[in-house]
């Protein structure tokens, strides 16, 4: 099996959102913020060749399919799909993978999965001959939001996956596509049903449960957690 790291579109959110009840004076330490108060967010992959004789893709990134007062409103800060970008520099397209595992389906995880906005042109889903893997409970929460998470969430995504034909959705360890390969854990302190892959019992992709480096602190959690003294007791676990 072979990793790659594959980058996708980055954004700028606010840095007291993304850290929840911290203190500017401790998360500042991490990260700096700009005149705004927004700090820079990374939207990471990972790409695996070999696993379980296929590639696969965990997660796809915000993408590049908000029309501009949109992407600015969300922080985006790359008009272009940098996630394909990226997957074209380790030597691959979209039509080239065969799985993509999704921790969950808020937009700056799920939103890879359309094509770039263009003027006029409806949005399209991407990774024609790959089978998409989400978690019964995201699913479930994506087709029905909670208000306060409802912004979150594209009806586009949800659609054009179940009109693909090559959705699974799983509720347990194992999914049908990776057999073995990986095994899924649940969390559910940051939305429900969030999936975290186990690969190969070496790696683990964490999604939103540690968004980056400085959440792998036990306390920090974000503003956007549904549950934060539950996600704590996840990361412990």
């Amino acid at each position: 099996m072979k990793l790659w790291s594959i980058i996708g579109n980055s954004q700028r959110l606010d840095g007291g959102a993304m850290f929840g009840n911290a203190p500017k004076a401790l998360w500042s330490r991490w990260i700096q913020a700009d005149e705004n108060n927004a700090i820079p967010l990374a939207c990471r992959a990972l790409l695996a060749e070999g696993l379980n004789g296929k590639r696969v893709l965990f997660e796809t990134g915000i993408g590049a399919f908000f029309e501009p007062k949109l992407r600015e409103r969300y922080g985006v800060v790359e008009e272009r799909h940098v996630l394909l970008e990226s997957l074209a520099k380790a030597g691959f397209s979209d039509s080239d993978i065969d799985v993509v595992v999704l921790s969950h389906l808020h937009f700056d995880h799920a939103g890879g999965l359309l094509s770039a906005w263009e003027e006029g042109k409806p949005l399209r889903l991407l990774f024609p001959n790959a089978t998409f893997i989400v978690s019964r409970a995201g699913w479930e929460r994506a087709l029905n939001p909670h208000p306060r998470d409802k912004a979150s969430f594209v009806p586009e995504i949800q659609s054009l996956l179940e009109q693909s034909g090559r959705l699974e959705i799983v509720d347990g360890e194992r999914s049908q596509a990776l057999g073995t390969s990986v095994r899924f854990h649940y969390s559910a302190g940051h939305t429900p049903g969030l999936m975290l892959a186990e690969i190969e019992g070496r790696v683990v992709f964490c999604g939103d449960l540690i968004p980056g480096r400085p959440w792998v602190h036990v306390p920090i959690t974000m503003g956007y957690d549904r549950a934060p003294e539950l996600l704590i007791d996840e990361k412990q676990r």
